[in-house]
């Protein structure tokens, strides 16, 4: 079992390594057509996106709060509102979320972590029907 002490951050390898998953996941995004209707939700070209994520998932695993220290309160939800995320979106982002990290070797307990995490948090993100 992984040391309770080590956050999710370092274990997933730093900065280095939260950027490693944000690129393979944005990266899918834009290559595997399964995730189309996400990547219509997105802007061209994906860097601020990129940046934003990277940003927000340092603090939220653990490490440094790049984020907050950007914009403040991440108020995800508030800020996702303008989009139409419904089921299908949700779950082509799970999917593509899901593909990142196997493909970038998320150890498996923490794969399962984070993967209820995500889940939930995009489930909560819906804001319209499907």
């Amino acid at each position: 079992m992984a040391d309770p002490e080590i956050t999710p951050f370092e274990r997933l390898g730093g900065e280095a390594g939260v950027r490693r998953l944000v690129d393979r996941f944005y990266d899918l995004m834009e290559l595997e057509g399964a995730y189309a209707e996400l990547r219509a939700l997105h802007p061209t070209p994906l860097d601020g996106s990129r940046d934003k994520l990277y940003w927000f998932l340092c603090g939220w695993l653990g490490g440094p709060n790049h984020y907050i220290e950007r914009f403040g309160h991440p108020m995800l939800r508030a800020r996702h509102l303008p989009y139409a995320i419904g089921n299908r979106a949700r779950d082509q982002w799970m999917a593509c979320m899901d593909q990142a990290m196997h493909e970038v070797g998320v150890p498996d307990d923490l794969l399962a972590g984070l993967t209820q995490a995500f889940q939930g948090t995009a489930d909560w993100m819906r804001n319209r029907p499907d």
